[in-house]
């Protein structure tokens, strides 16, 4: 059984995308872009990255 997880990868900025695809699974792109709609269209997004990019380990 293994065990996941949430690290930061090297990634475009900080790694918190591409680490948080790994965790999850799923395409980088997918997280990005949710990341980008949620600072553009609901004014949340940018806190929360730099949250994770704070308390989440180098990998």
């Amino acid at each position: 059984m293994s065990t996941k997880k949430l690290l930061r990868k090297e990634g475009k900025i900080l790694g918190v995308c591409a680490g948080l695809a790994d965790y999850l699974d799923v395409d980088v792109t997918i997280i990005r872009i949710a990341f980008v709609f949620g600072v553009l269209f609901a004014g949340v997004g940018l806190i929360p990255y730099l949250i994770l990019a704070l308390i989440m380990p180098k990998g």
